[in-house]
């Protein structure tokens, strides 16, 4: 598959059209009321804004989709929030904040021509997880709020879950062709070999797991911690990479992140397993290909976000920050192997 093929190069290969900022505070203000200060934030594709009212200081988060994101899509992930504050009101997710007439999301078109899915919502104080001490009972917490969120989803679905996605792990594959744009020999053929592990050894027992919607993005940028208490995760971030999957995909996600690059890479990852098995119970057949879900997720992303940086490199240092640990992460790993990570998983859950 040629880069030009890949799944949705559309919304990643395209940067989301720049909006004008007057015409961003007129539509807060008409829609739903708001005036005050307003900050733009990043974003990997659409258009965020922070607001502040006036009135009151009371923070909201305003969202415009990419123009090549459809409605469908963003309803997903206005379903899956609207979903979580019923099944769980207890978990630290934005809430939906409705129009002044009620609506959950609408559409509007700035006059490109190019219609947005606009939608409000709360804003969630808290620290980065990045930017706060790790301790292993943060770890613990992070996976404990994991699997919860899982729990939670398992009773919703929605019609987009099933559209391709660029992050989609279960397609991991797709991103082969992108692999060319690597000018390093051995990484290339690093890369290559955990997505052949993945082709050969995970993608056929995925398709025998049950699927449900899953956050598929539990990264530490889309984590907050409590600044009073780092050890207590404050809010859970982005839905924007929501897809119909198993669950232990959500796990490989989070666990990538977190593996180290030192001779023990998985002693970080270990602890987290076992503390998400607690809360939502592990399959052996789910453990058993967790590793190489691991280190597909890991050339996934050196190999979009590396794509597309060269596409665009006016927004490079915001696209590659993952990528030279990434990088390490997945040398690391293959120092490992999968037969001694799956017995290591394995012990972590008493199998």
């Amino acid at each position: 598959m040629t880069a030009a093929e890949f799944a949705d190069a559309q919304v990643l290969s395209e940067a989301s059209p720049a909006l004008d900022d007057a015409w961003v505070r007129e539509l807060a203000r008409e829609r739903y009321g708001i005036d005050g200060e307003m900050k733009p934030l990043t974003g990997e594709r659409d258009r965020n804004y922070r607001l502040e009212r006036a009135a009151d200081g009371a923070r909201f988060m305003l969202k415009i989709s990419h123009p090549a994101e459809t409605a469908l899509v963003a309803d997903f992930q206005t379903q899956a929030l609207l979903h979580l504050a019923a099944a769980d009101p207890g978990l630290p997710v934005q809430r939906i904040v409705p129009t002044r007439d009620g609506a959950a999301s609408f559409v509007c078109d700035p006059g490109d021509g190019l219609p947005r899915v606009v939608r409000l919502f709360s804003y969630l104080p808290g620290l980065p997880l990045p930017e706060a001490p790790r301790t292993p009972l943060q770890q613990q917490n992070l996976a404990r709020m994991l699997a919860r969120l899982d729990v939670a989803l398992a009773g919703f679905d929605h019609p987009a879950g099933e559209l391709p996605l660029p992050w989609d792990l279960q397609r991991a594959d797709s991103v082969r062709g992108l692999l060319a744009h690597i000018a390093e020999p051995e990484r290339r053929a690093l890369a290559a070999a955990a997505l052949d592990r993945f082709e050969r050894d995970a993608k056929p027992v995925l398709r025998t797991l049950p699927a449900q919607p899953i956050h598929n993005d539990f990264n530490i940028y889309n984590v907050l911690v409590d600044p009073a208490d780092t050890d207590r995760i404050a809010a859970i971030l982005d839905f924007g990479d929501m897809v119909r999957a198993p669950c232990i995909n959500d796990l490989a996600v989070a666990a990538a992140y977190q593996a180290g690059t030192d001779g023990d890479p998985l002693a970080a990852i270990v602890p987290l397993v076992a503390a998400y098995h607690a809360v939502r119970p592990l399959s052996p057949a789910e453990v058993g290909v967790l590793f190489d879900l691991i280190t597909a997720r890991l050339v996934m992303v050196v190999a979009i976000s590396g794509w597309r940086a060269a596409r665009y490199p006016e927004n490079a240092p915001y696209l590659l920050r993952n990528n030279p640990l990434s990088w390490a992460r997945l040398q690391a790993c293959e120092r490992v192997g999968t037969a001694a990570a799956a017995a290591a998983f394995r012990r972590a859950v008493n199998l």
